[in-house]
């Protein structure tokens, strides 16, 4: 199965968790949209040109690492949601990408038939990926942001890969001003106290994405 299937299937299978039609007792359910031109004009954004990290690669990383944390979330599909939104907006020249995507997700989501409360819940975890620094007891939260962290962990050549895409996205950055920017961006996640906040992430993945993260930052420093 290519990507684009797997996507899709996903898509398709989170939409039918969450468009449980909210309807007045007895009365018909109103017809929904056919929920695969909005998995169509996603899948779209997520490969545009100017992206070499925000790719749907990454889209579906995140979706599989969803899928490694789901039980801690009370709500796991609004999670998944809100993982197909949460860098649907990208541009790397500015700085309103996540509160762009939001407001596309209640958009497209009210459109589609996603119940408000979800629809409401997507917007806010996709706002969180600003700061990935969830509220204590906020578990849907700590499975998005663990999940879109999680690059953070890899093994060496994975992390060095995704450091490379990060530069090319920024490709229109000075060299200096790239790496000041970056280092400031390192020293944040690492003064953290913790990186990732779900059992599984802070038992795998936290002291390798420390490791990763001191020798970027020291190789900046060189």
């Amino acid at each position: 199965m290519s990507a684009h299937d797997a996507l899709r299937s996903r898509w398709l299978r989170t939409m039918d968790a969450v468009r449980n039609g909210e309807t007045a007792p007895n009365a018909p359910p109103a017809p929904l949209p056919d929920p695969l031109p909005y998995a169509e004009n996603l899948m779209a954004r997520w490969a545009e040109p100017q992206r070499r990290y925000h790719t749907t690669d990454h889209l579906l990383a995140v979706l599989d690492h969803i899928d490694t944390l789901a039980a801690y979330a009370e709500d796991p599909e609004a999670v998944r949601l809100a993982a197909w939104f949460h860098d649907a907006i990208y541009r790397p020249d500015r700085s309103e990408n996540e509160e762009r995507s939001a407001v596309l997700a209640i958009r497209a989501l009210t459109e589609a038939g996603v119940p408000a409360a979800v629809t409401d819940e997507v917007a806010r975890l996709v706002r969180l990926t600003v700061t990935h620094d969830p509220a204590p007891g906020d578990s849907n939260g700590e499975v998005l942001c663990d999940a879109d962290l999680a690059v953070l962990a890899g093994a060496p050549e994975a992390y060095e890969a995704y450091t490379r895409a990060v530069r090319e996205e920024y490709g229109f950055v000075p060299d200096d001003a790239f790496r000041a920017g970056r280092a400031a961006v390192l020293r944040q996640l690492l003064d953290l106290e913790r990186l990732f906040r779900t059992p599984h992430g802070a038992a795998v993945w936290e002291a390798r994405a420390r490791a990763n993260l001191t020798a970027e930052l020291e190789s900046l420093s060189d």
